[in-house]
């Protein structure tokens, strides 16, 4: 029987044009890329008994934070390149997350900026990005917090291909201005839509980037036994422009550290 060739024409979000100039320009980044296994049994065991307690806080929310705890320890691992001899290290820790909302009809993923993680709990974290997952939006919305105004963000991708570019780049020359646009870190997870065994290595603009995978069961060799545990795969990219190899190792480890022994996750 010959194929019909019916078809049906589906228009992108405009928030996918965005998706588009951030592969160009994260392509031209010189960012480190660390694959790392880790053990979260003990954080997610300790984040379910605190739900038990009527403390429901999310694993992003304690991730967010326990990220911005390790920066404040490694300050230069967030920073922008202003210059071939100058980075700017911003006092405040600004993290991008990707909230997937409806929009247009579509189900897509917006980023939203938790500012000042580095003052903010984990409870208040967690209220943050509830609060966003329900927030009302505009048809012409594509950013849910963005320093940047609708009218602004429209004239964006009204432009031509070759000048949101250069838009881009003027950004990578002044860092102050993409610090109020996006923060200096995202942390983004793919592991929520379902369960993959591995990896996978996302593109990024920002200074430091993460990329949760799915968190799989499996067993591993725990004081000389054989225990069936839970892990992470986590992506993590970091601008060589900005910090040196022996900072990012260091930076790693006392995350890796952090998160696998559920740093401030103490039950009380």
């Amino acid at each position: 029987m010959p194929a019909s060739g019916k078809f049906k024409e589906k228009r992108f979000p405009k928030s996918r044009i965005g998706t588009l100039d951030v592969f160009a320009i994260g392509l031209k980044k010189h960012h480190v890329k660390a694959l790392i296994e880790l053990d979260v049994t003990l954080a997610r065991e300790l984040i379910g008994r605190h739900k038990e307690a009527g403390r429901p806080i999310s694993f992003t929310a304690w991730m967010v934070k326990t990220i911005s705890r390790t920066v404040e320890a490694f300050e230069d691992v967030h920073a922008y390149l202003k210059n071939k001899r100058t980075r700017l290290v911003f006092d405040d820790i600004d993290i991008t997350v990707m909230v997937e909302r409806e929009h247009g009809g579509d189900k897509v993923p917006l980023p939203y900026i938790i500012r000042q993680t580095q003052l903010k709990s984990i409870d208040e974290i967690t209220a943050e990005i509830n609060n966003a997952k329900t927030r009302k939006l505009s048809e012409d919305q594509v950013a849910m917090n963005s320093s940047r105004n609708a009218l602004w963000a429209n004239m964006y991708f009204s432009l031509p291909g070759w000048v949101r570019r250069m838009v881009w780049k003027y950004f990578a020359i002044a860092p102050r201005q993409a610090q109020q646009m996006m923060g200096s870190i995202i942390f983004t997870s793919i592991g929520m839509f379902g369960k993959v065994r591995g990896w996978f290595v996302h593109t990024s603009v920002h200074p430091l980037g993460f990329g949760a995978g799915s968190i799989v069961k499996k067993p591993a060799v725990i004081n000389d036994e054989i225990q069936v545990r839970e892990f992470l795969h986590l992506t993590v990219l970091l601008d060589h422009d900005v910090v040196d190899g022996v900072v990012m190792a260091k930076f790693v480890a006392r995350l890796s550290a952090y998160i696998e022994n559920g740093f401030g996750l103490e039950i009380k």
